[in-house]
């Protein structure tokens, strides 16, 4: 299971016959959060001329946009459609614009709001962001250079180590690539040691 979003809350900009467009991207995980982000933006440019958004989260399939004002269909649902294409999820944009006295058209809107958010994305940075199982592994200090090297080959990563009588080791690993990794850690070790699993969580890849 995997999906892609944004790494981080980013911005950039870009000017289109005077109008300036500043386009915003922020990764979130539920509805308050888009709301409260957009509403940062709607209070940082109150002056603008529009605040335009959508986004879209996981939770529930949820999808929302606004023109703000701008004609229906040239605005939001351009913001939206970058989100689409991108196959992108858990983040919202908002593209503010400051009109410059020149009028684009509808299609001069489409393809302005549509380089808005493509620029805010870009900037935001896509990942893919893949479900993980959090394991642990306990052996003695003769497996444990074995353990050290099957985690990575494996596609895992390990987060921590402690050393006391025995080795404890923590590592994550993607859900799907777990069975293979099981197999082989209890084939190396002829059954002397298994994965205690602690929880799951999504990670960047």
């Amino acid at each position: 299971m995997e999906y892609r979003t944004v790494e981080k809350e980013s911005c950039d900009e870009f000017i289109e016959k005077r109008s300036r467009f500043i386009g915003y991207v922020k990764p979130v995980t539920t509805a308050q959060e888009a709301v409260d982000f957009i509403n940062k933006i709607k209070s940082k440019h109150w002056d603008a001329t529009h605040n335009v958004y959508a986004y879209i989260l996981r939770d529930g399939q949820t999808q929302r946009y606004s023109d703000d004002g701008e004609p229906q269909g040239t605005a939001g649902i351009p913001v939206l459609d970058v989100l689409k294409k991108e196959k992108l999820t858990d983040c919202v944009v908002v593209a503010t614009r400051y009109f410059g006295g020149i009028l684009l058209g509808g299609g001069g809107l489409v393809r302005a709001y549509s380089h808005t958010a493509k620029i805010a994305v870009d900037a935001g940075n896509i990942i893919t962001m893949r479900l993980c199982k959090v394991l642990r592994v306990i052996c003695d200090y003769n497996f444990y250079g074995r353990l050290n090297s099957l985690i990575p080959e494996s596609g895992g990563s390990v987060v921590d180590s402690q050393f006391a009588d025995n080795v404890t080791v923590d590592f994550i690993m993607p859900v799907d690539v777990f069975p293979s990794f099981d197999a082989k850690l209890v084939d190396m070790s002829f059954g002397k040691y298994k994965c205690e699993e602690i929880g799951e969580k999504f990670l960047k890849i």
